[in-house]
């Protein structure tokens, strides 16, 4: 049996399946579950932004550029030196954690390519820490208003890159350390330990106060209470307390001997009594 007229048709299946090997990347492709992709189109209308292609297996024109995205969240840390109200130069380390919004990764690319992380969040990040920092002063922002400051650090930021411009989507942000210069931190440590000093001093001259002023109400109260008891003191009052108590005497068994009328005001007189 003569093979050769077969010949023909093996070779063009070969050499189809070379070129469909070849051709496959450029036609068949996954996107992974942290991941987004958008197609440039060289023939029909460019940077398809508004299509953003999500995880699975897809299929696309083998002349079409396929774009992929990681949207996965990321951390990036951040030192730098700021000023404060004053001028005053102050080191700060921040933390920020953020990703890009998804169905947003074309108009990011069309943007900022995706070197976003480096021309956008950084240096948005650095400019809103020293805006928001330089309304403060140096103590203020090490101690009396930091919880203030954070927050507005995180809200302006958050604000910022979430915009419609620049559509990053932002988790958190934390001010790691905030570290002035020795002398300026001594001096601020100082100045609110002599505060605290003050305002201890304070609470026990209030306290002292309060102790005075409730014993000269309680002194108060008892000289009217006195007046009143004295004023109601009469001598018929005394007279028949007295005989009250006479009775009360003569019910004991002890012995005794009660001068009826002798005392003071003619109360009872006891001379004297035996068990």
């Amino acid at each position: 049996m003569d093979n050769r007229k077969y010949l023909p048709a093996i070779v063009i299946s070969v050499i189809a399946v070379i070129i469909l090997f070849a051709i496959s990347s450029s036609v068949f492709y996954t996107i992974q579950a942290n991941e987004r992709a958008i197609l440039f189109k060289k023939f029909s209308g460019g940077l398809d932004k508004d299509n953003v292609i999500t995880q699975g297996f897809h299929v696309k024109a083998p002349w079409n550029e396929l774009i992929v995205f990681d949207v996965a969240e990321t951390q990036v840390e951040e030192t730098m030196d700021v000023l404060d109200k004053n001028g005053l130069s102050i080191k700060v380390d921040v933390s920020v954690r953020f990703y890009p919004k998804f169905e947003r990764v074309g108009y990011i690319y069309e943007s900022f390519r995706k070197s976003y992380v480096s021309t956008l969040v950084t240096p948005e990040v650095r400019s809103t820490v020293r805006q928001v920092m330089g309304r403060y002063t140096a103590e203020e922002i090490y101690s009396t208003k930091r919880p203030e400051v954070e927050t507005a650090i995180r809200t302006e930021t958050a604000e910022v890159l979430g915009s419609e411009a620049n559509n990053i989507e932002m988790r958190a942000l934390l001010i790691r350390s905030i570290n002035l210069p020795d002398k300026i931190k001594q001096a601020i440590e100082s100045k609110l330990q002599q505060e605290q000093e003050a305002l201890a001093y304070q609470f026990r001259l209030d306290k002292e106060k309060s102790e005075a002023e409730r014993k000269r109400i309680a002194a108060e109260g008892e000289s009217a209470a006195n007046k009143i008891i004295n004023n109601s003191l009469t001598p018929s009052l005394l007279k028949m307390r007295g005989i009250e108590a006479t009775l009360k005497l003569a019910e004991s068994p002890n012995s005794k001997v009660v001068v009826i009328g002798q005392g003071d005001e003619g109360l009872p007189l006891i001379l004297g009594g035996n068990n």
